[in-house]
């Protein structure tokens, strides 16, 4: 199942676009308008983080967060949120399915990383972690087909546990435009989706849903054909949406 719009709290329409659409704003963003992709990758990141403190609470300093990264910009984005969670003394070990495999902005996040107090753990340590909230980035907008080699065991180990896991922009092994999961996937207790909801994310996997802003200025939404309330982000830098009933498309 696929939906054309969502909705903010306050009826705001938001259109939801599907994953071609979406890579069309990154390019068009970062080769022709800007923001670069560092800046989005910090704004989403730092948004992500600041998800995490309000869903704990009060505790959240002394809950221990396990933040899954994989290797692409969505990793990109868990690792800049783990470093701002323990920039602000949370209790957080980061676990990249590959580091070796990092480069560009992604590898830069990791350095920052490790001038926090955060640990990095390998991805071998699983079973002896434990986290009151997992923070799933291992797979974004750019999946095609199943899930598979170490992303797969990450995600299996976020769905054997008990902790309520956040998603960055589409729960890992979901397809953002369809919203169906080839092989094994995140079932997440919120996501937070980046920029522009996608089509797919009407799935019961998403949990509740969030909309970050990272910054995209409407020039680039307007070249790409996608338009959007102007009063969308008046009150923060982020907003609840729901699904717009009574517009769902085939999927």
């Amino acid at each position: 199942m696929t939906v054309d719009t969502f909705r903010t709290l306050t009826g705001l329409v938001v259109p939801a676009i599907t994953t071609e659409q979406m890579r069309e704003v990154d390019r068009v963003a970062v080769e022709e308008v800007g923001p670069n992709l560092y800046q989005m990758m910090e704004k989403a990141g730092r948004s992500l983080a600041a998800l995490c403190v309000g869903l704990l609470g009060d505790r959240w300093p002394s809950a221990p967060i396990v933040v899954l990264a994989g290797t692409g910009g969505n990793g990109g984005g868990g690792i800049c949120a783990a470093r701002h969670l323990a920039n602000h003394g949370g209790d957080v070990t980061l676990v990249v399915s590959d580091p070796t495999r990092l480069h560009g902005v992604p590898a830069d996040q990791l350095a920052l990383y490790g001038a926090t107090r955060g640990r990095l753990a390998p991805v071998s340590d699983l079973g002896e972690l434990e986290a009151e909230l997992v923070v799933d980035a291992v797979l974004g907008y750019s999946l095609c087909g199943a899930a598979h080699g170490t992303a797969a065991e990450l995600i299996r180990w976020m769905s054997s546990g008990t902790a309520p896991v956040v998603s960055l922009d589409v729960p890992s092994g979901v397809d953002s435009t369809t919203g169906m999961a080839l092989g094994a996937y995140v079932r997440a207790t919120n996501t937070m989706t980046l920029a522009v909801p996608k089509t797919g994310l009407d799935s019961d996997a998403v949990g509740a849903l969030w909309l970050a802003d990272i910054g995209i200025p409407r020039e680039v939404y307007r070249r790409v054909g996608v338009q959007l309330s102007e009063g969308l982000f008046t009150t923060g830098y982020r907003v609840r949406l729901t699904k717009d009933a009574g517009n769902e498309g085939c999927g």
